[in-house]
């Protein structure tokens, strides 16, 4: 009765809101027109692009006022951010980690912003190492990356401010934990590796003119800084003369080679190694082209050993000397397989994780290529892990799947033992839900996986709340994992499904391909199979359903609302790549052009591009699905203006009274880093939207 009466309540209240279109606040329109190739396109929102100007502010605060006075109504909004922070509310442990003397690992009491970093002496005495807590007052300052010399004895450590892509880097003594010489500034897309106990390599760009969370930045380079000199006088190691978006440099555990990778783009890259002990050595070359990605995993000697695509589309390992270490010297070492390859080192050891339609299997190699052994896994789900030194007696993985919380194990690399670590204290029952996989098919005759999951008791009605994710794009697999948000989602009676689309890297090289440039309408294709798979088999109808998807994923969800308007209910476009005619034209947009490829290439590339950009296909008298759209004033990644462009044409156009709202994070970026805090709002705002504009209450 009870349960009735809410329902009853939701839906009145719901009619009443939206009763009559939202007043919006009112967007100024420009006359900027950009022409390619002889066509003319308007672009009269252009001016949201400038994030430093006071209009933009102005435009951002009302949204806001808009977007949370509508969700302030919802009558179950605190119901869901009280189980969502109740759920929340464990103790999180990561897989240790030894450096010099002490054990260090991560831990959460529960609902802190940011995960604390403890180490623990021989004795076993724990201490705090570094807590990102103290960064800044509402915790929205995170730590980064964190790098040891290789005696423990010093720690370089980076923090992002406000969800910021640039960094600041630290160093610390790791003994007193005092910090010691001069802080680098203005450090991006980075990693950070000690030579010795002098100085480390890190990678960055010129500081752009203009804004830094907009301004384009195309020219990466790779510095050495020596510790007791300034940052002005850092050495650059690569990247003048070759100019490249992404380089990166890493040293090999051995002390013996510096390893450089360059991309232009972010599939493919070029490879090269510098001899450490040899003070006058030259750069050599291992691979000259972005045709293939290629890194090297481990090295021995002289002998290096390379996880590769380079004549594997699903990847394989192989070794080369040192001495000549180009292509067409690489031998094969752990050879290509149907399934695609992932490769780590530890405790001497490979360690090959399979994918097997998007689910986990692990093989151990000897350093000969012999196979040692398959790794006996927990279940059907995902592990990751089973790197660390060579010298390592124990190795860590961790395992995961919709419905079982991450789960930290010991492995015996020596037996091929698995033992319990560390395993989570979450109030979540998995017995009662299930989690299958189906394989439906897309427009064009493609076998398409799918992981559908939710409560054993749901009744498959076609009336049950789904929220469909996907992402398809960059050679990312989206592999089985657990989250609270989603099981909060499925308590309250929910359906989430996770199609693996073309363009993702589940099925190896060929499958990204699928979905990349002139081929990029396979994606939606793919995603909105998926809807109507889940429709036909009464999982849930256009009533019910909710699309969702973050970054390349929010591109994902614009383009298909736009085709399909009918398909669903409710559209969640998160951090979205949603202007595809400009997305090149800031930060680090243009290393994108492999998977989109730009407006500028060719005639035909613009008209493929503009006929589906979500920006440009809002059309009027359509009436579009109930839209939230998220994203954070600090994302210089996915630059905030993509989804201020779209929200204000959708706004503009949209016909009838669903609602088209924009809720923007005040110090928040593309994702990482985001507080707790933050993170349960935003979540908690989504499914109370989501739940709230289908007509349904949350089950409690």
């Amino acid at each position: 009765m009870k349960q009735t009466i809410i329902i009853a309540t939701v839906i009145a209240t719901a009619i009443s809101m939206n009763a009559q279109k939202l007043n919006y606040p009112e967007t100024r329109k420009g006359n900027t027109v950009d022409t390619y190739f002889g066509t003319a396109v308007p672009d009269p929102y252009r001016w949201l692009e400038d994030d430093r100007s006071e209009e933009t502010a102005a435009w951002v605060k009302a949204q806001n006022e808009v977007t949370f006075n509508y969700l302030e109504q919802i009558p179950f909004r605190e119901s869901i951010k009280k189980r969502m922070e109740q759920l929340w509310n464990y103790e999180r442990v990561s897989a240790p980690f030894k450096e010099g003397d002490y054990t260090y690992y991560y831990k959460n009491d529960g609902l802190q912003n940011q995960s604390v970093l403890y180490r623990k002496d021989k004795n076993g005495k724990e201490e705090v190492f570094l807590d990102p807590n103290t960064f800044s007052k509402d915790g929205t300052t995170s730590l980064g990356g964190v790098s040891f010399t290789k005696d423990g004895s010093l720690c370089a450590y980076s923090i992002s401010e406000g969800g910021s892509d640039w960094r600041k880097v630290f160093v610390m003594d790791a003994k007193t934990k005092k910090l010691t010489g001069e802080t680098l500034v203005d450090v991006k897309f980075s990693g950070i590796s000690w030579l010795g106990n002098e100085g480390f390599y890190y990678s960055s760009y010129d500081k752009p003119e203009g804004s830094e969370l907009s301004a384009k930045t195309d020219q990466h380079k790779l510095y050495y800084h020596k510790l007791g000199t300034p940052q002005s006088q850092d050495k650059v190691i690569f990247g003048t003369e070759q100019k490249r978006r992404y380089v990166g440099g890493y040293v090999t555990e051995d002390q013996k080679y510096l390893v450089i990778s360059a991309a232009n783009s972010t599939s493919g890259n070029e490879l090269y190694i510098k001899d450490l002990s040899n003070a006058n050595s030259k750069i050599i070359t291992v691979a000259d082209n972005f045709d293939s990605d290629s890194s090297i995993i481990d090295s021995e000697g002289t002998t290096l050993y390379i996880s590769t695509n380079y004549n594997a589309p699903n990847n394989r390992v192989v070794t080369v000397d040192a001495k000549a270490p180009q292509q067409q010297n690489w031998k094969d070492l752990i050879a290509e397989t149907e399934n695609v390859l992932s490769a780590s080192t530890g405790a001497g050891y490979i360690f090959a994780e399979y994918m097997q339609d998007a689910v986990s299997v692990v093989k151990q190699y000897d350093h000969k290529g012999k196979l040692v052994r398959e790794v006996t896994l927990p279940g059907i789900g995902s592990a990751g892990g089973f790197g660390g030194k060579k010298d390592a007696d124990v190795l860590y993985y961790s395992f995961t799947n919709y419905i079982s919380p991450g789960t930290i194990y010991s492995y015996n690399p020596k037996t091929g033992k698995s033992e319990l670590y560390r395993k989570p204290k979450v109030d979540f029952n998995t017995d009662d839900y299930v989690s299958k996989q189906v394989f439906y098919t897309s427009k064009d005759g493609t076998k398409v996986p799918m992981i559908i999951t939710h409560r054993k008791d749901v009744k498959l009605n076609g009336k049950n709340p789904t929220m469909l994710y996907g992402y398809g794009g960059f050679n990312i697999s989206l592999t089985p994992a657990f989250s609270i948000a989603n099981a909060v989602w499925m308590e309250d009676g929910g359906i989430y499904a996770v199609a693996n689309l073309r363009g993702g890297g589940e099925y190896g090289k060929k499958w990204h391909d699928a979905g990349t440039k002139l081929q990029k309408q396979n994606v939606f294709d793919d995603f909105i199979a998926a809807a109507e798979y889940l429709i036909d088999n009464n999982y849930t109808s256009s009533d019910y359903l909710a699309i969702r998807g973050g970054s390349n994923g929010g591109l994902l969800v614009g383009a298909v609302m736009t085709q399909r308007p009918d398909l669903m209910k409710v559209a969640l476009p998160a951090v979205g790549v949603l202007d595809m005619l400009r997305y090149h034209t800031f930060t680090a947009g243009a290393g994108w052009a492999y998977d989109y490829g730009t407006a500028e290439d060719n005639a035909a590339m613009f008209d493929y591009l503009k006929s589906y950009s979500p920006v440009h296909n809002v059309k009027k008298g359509v009436q579009y699905p109930a839209t939230l759209i998220t994203t954070g004033d600090h994302d210089d990644r996915v630059v905030p203006a993509h989804s201020f462009k779209f929200a204000a044409t959708l706004q503009e156009y949209q016909t009838g009274n669903n609602p088209v709202l924009i809720r923007i994070g005040v110090k928040a970026g593309h994702g990482a880093g985001k507080s707790v805090a933050q993170t349960i709002e935003e979540y908690c705002d989504i499914q109370a939207f989501t739940f709230y504009n289908m007509g349904v209450a949350p089950k409690k």
